[in-house]
């Protein structure tokens, strides 16, 4: 299958990927176009997960592409953020779906796990076999789970006891397995654990009248004297600077996938553009439209040139958390206006699904929001060029 460079990609990042990982995106990009984008809308609508994309999927390997145990070949930063790009020019929910199972839940085990719990849980999330969740935000505590976690977990023996409550956890209401973030007792440090969702004790309700990434199943998490063996411990998460490695790396692929729904809508109001005729020739020939394009193009240029950058120091070992803070408040905040310029192009058509634009300005809020405020990124980053923390 032939790599057809995209036209939003103005500058040629995809220059950057080598032969192999551009075959890759190639067969994923022909995936999303076939199976994907002609069901997205519709479950958005109802506010359904597409559980049949699962195996799928994972057959074109996007799921464990980080990892020793799971990776089908040896690939970059660079080539996951752009996938995590191409996902979500087709659906953000989707690429949210895959950011929760590749990212965090297996993000967690492959950062904090031992040798013997990534041999055993990375290839099942890898293949599909079984789905995975991640359990931080609360429903008092998101931007402050540094400090704020209320859900404890109290050392019995060989087992460990966690009782509290998570909000906002994707793909929980269909998820096998969950980490779960919990404030030790005997430490106050915060520790992770695989907590497997049959366990007694523990409870997923959809949230329900959600009008962002309506397809993505988040959840209220419940947990009652759920028990679980010390063998289901993290045994690397000890802190919450251990979690943070995580969010460091996934908060990056958000940034992706931000540039991502900007191409998506982008692309949607381009071809729009070039077929409504008004005035007697298409809306594309106006100066106001075409005014409204180059500025979209020129937010997705300058941020893939940024991602793009920040993968690459994290191949090199040099990515910090204000890097990647700075990269994730910088796309989401472009790709919000882009969204909303995309949406403007199509006029009243702009606010129903027929033509998409609809649904990726409306995904797009989510975004902004998850894997850390823009407020908080920008205190991330101020922190560090300024060298005084403004954190409450």
């Amino acid at each position: 299958m032939s790599f057809e460079p995209l036209a939003s990609d103005f500058y040629g990042y995809e220059n950057l990927l080598d032969d192999q990982e551009k075959q890759h995106i190639a067969v994923l990009r022909s995936y999303l176009e076939t199976e994907v984008k002609p069901i997205v809308n519709d479950h958005w609508n109802r506010a359904e997960f597409p559980h049949q994309i699962v195996k799928g999927l994972a057959d074109v390997r996007v799921i464990g592409l980080p990892w020793e145990e799971t990776r089908p070949f040896e690939n970059s930063a660079v080539f996951r953020g752009w996938v995590a790009l191409e996902l979500a020019r087709v659906d953000a929910g989707v690429a949210t779906y895959v950011g929760v199972q590749n990212g965090l839940a297996m993000g967690a085990v492959g950062l904090t796990g031992s040798a013997e719990q990534r041999a055993e849980w990375l290839p099942r999330l890898a293949s599909g076999e079984i789905v995975g969740a991640f359990g931080l935000t609360e429903p008092l505590s998101g931007s402050d789970s540094a400090q704020g976690l209320r859900t404890t977990a109290r050392r019995d023996g060989d087992n460990w006891v966690i009782n509290g409550s998570k909000r906002w956890i994707g793909n929980a209401t269909f998820s096998d397995m969950t980490v779960i973030w919990a404030k030790s007792e005997e430490d106050g440090q915060v520790k992770g654990f695989i907590v497997p969702t049959a366990t007694e004790g523990y409870s997923a309700t959809k949230i329900e009248g959600k009008f962002s990434l309506r397809s993505v199943q988040n959840a209220d998490i419940t947990l009652e004297n759920v028990v679980v063996p010390e063998s289901l411990r993290l045994q690397n998460a000890n802190t919450f600077t251990d979690t943070a490695k995580v969010l460091r790396e996934t908060r990056a692929e958000v940034a992706w996938a931000a540039v991502g729904v900007a191409i998506g809508a982008y692309e949607a109001a381009l071809e729009y553009a070039g077929q409504r005729i008004q005035f007697g020739k298409p809306i594309s020939s106006h100066q106001l439209v075409q005014d409204l394009l180059v500025k979209c193009i020129g937010n997705i240029t300058a941020s893939i040139g940024m991602v793009a950058r920040v993968s690459q120091m994290l191949d090199d070992g040099i990515q910090r958390d204000e890097h990647s803070a700075l990269a994730k408040a910088y796309a989401t905040a472009r790709m919000r206006e882009t969204v909303a310029w995309s949406r403007e192009i199509l006029g009243g058509n702009g606010i129903v699904l027929d033509y998409d634009v609809a649904r990726f300005f409306a995904d797009a809020e989510a975004l902004y929001s998850y894997e850390g405020t823009r407020e908080m990124n920008t205190l991330i980053v101020g922190r560090a060029i300024t060298g005084h923390s403004a954190f409450v």
